[in-house]
């Protein structure tokens, strides 16, 4: 049984921020301070990724545990209005995984930080893999591509043929 009322219970859901939330702060503040450049909530990318970095070709979305259904201990769905909620978590799912796969066929890097990742226990470490991932991004995407000639025995790459210099 929940302990608030029907209104104090929406007003508190009320009150939850979609944007510039702490975790996303922390995030932000992190690759800043790391030399990362980047837009926030592009209005024309699907879903209104969190984070942009136009650079690096990625996007990155900073997901509540309980709004978007994490598999974690911090999740866990009201006992009241159970249907609802079941409801609106899945509608919340399905809608990150179509953005995400529009996302990616518009060619964008996807990365998700969940909230649970940037608890005390492992912040530090998920930032650190955060930007390694972001280095790695960009180099593999600016790697220079080689192209082997292939190995025959008369490969001629002039437009005549031999015979016109051996005279």
């Amino acid at each position: 049984m929940d302990k608030l009322t029907p209104e104090q219970r929406h007003r508190c859901m009320a009150a939850i921020k979609g944007k510039n939330t702490k975790p996303e702060i922390v995030v932000r503040k992190f690759l800043f301070s790391r030399g990362f450049r980047y837009r926030l909530h592009h209005h024309r990318l699907p879903g209104h990724p969190d984070i942009v970095l136009r650079k690096y070709k990625t996007v990155i979305f900073v997901n509540g545990c309980f709004w978007h259904g994490h598999d974690c201990k911090y999740y866990a769905l009201p006992k009241s209005n159970v249907e609802f909620w079941r409801n609106k978590i899945k509608r919340n799912k399905d809608r990150d995984v179509e953005d995400q796969k529009k996302l990616f066929s518009m060619g964008w890097h996807i990365i998700v930080v969940w909230e649970c990742q940037l608890k005390p226990k492992s912040i530090q470490k998920t930032l650190e893999s955060l930007a390694n991932t972001l280095y790695h991004i960009y180099n593999n995407d600016r790697k220079i591509k080689t192209y082997e000639i292939p190995e025959e025995e008369n490969y001629l790459t002039a437009a005549e043929d031999m015979e016109c210099y051996n005279d």
